[in-house]
């Protein structure tokens, strides 16, 4: 996954797909890109809020590199809600290492009228 999503997003650092490299340069191995940690966040918040809701805004800081094999947990918490459905989502995604992301994600959420709201 690491390899294939930093080429699908045309990062073409060699920390990200070529293993000797990464070694040469200071690290263990290859590791996730902030592109797919990115979307790996996104895809975490919409699974909750659904396929209706639209991300307004994401704000993350890497920590902890991802490395093949890893295995990341992510968690959020609403720590805000605004009029009109937005909401404020606190992400973490930790693996063995320690904590790889955490950061706010903004999400406005579909508004469902009741019938017969007269909404």
């Amino acid at each position: 996954m690491i390899v294939a999503t930093a080429l699908a997003s045309r990062d073409y650092q060699d920390v990200h797909h070529d293993p000797s490299l990464a070694v040469e340069r200071g690290s263990k191995d290859v590791f996730m890109n902030i592109l797919t940690t990115n979307g790996l966040v996104d895809r975490y918040v919409t699974g909750w809020a659904g396929p209706a809701a639209v991300v307004k805004a994401i704000k993350i800081r890497l920590g902890a590199p991802n490395y093949p094999g890893d295995t990341m947990v992510l968690t959020g918490t609403v720590t805000e809600k605004r009029d009109g459905g937005r909401v404020e989502i606190k992400v973490r995604g930790v693996n063995a290492i320690g904590p790889h992301v955490t950061g706010t994600v903004v999400v406005q959420l579909p508004v469902v009228q009741l019938e017969g709201s007269g909404a």
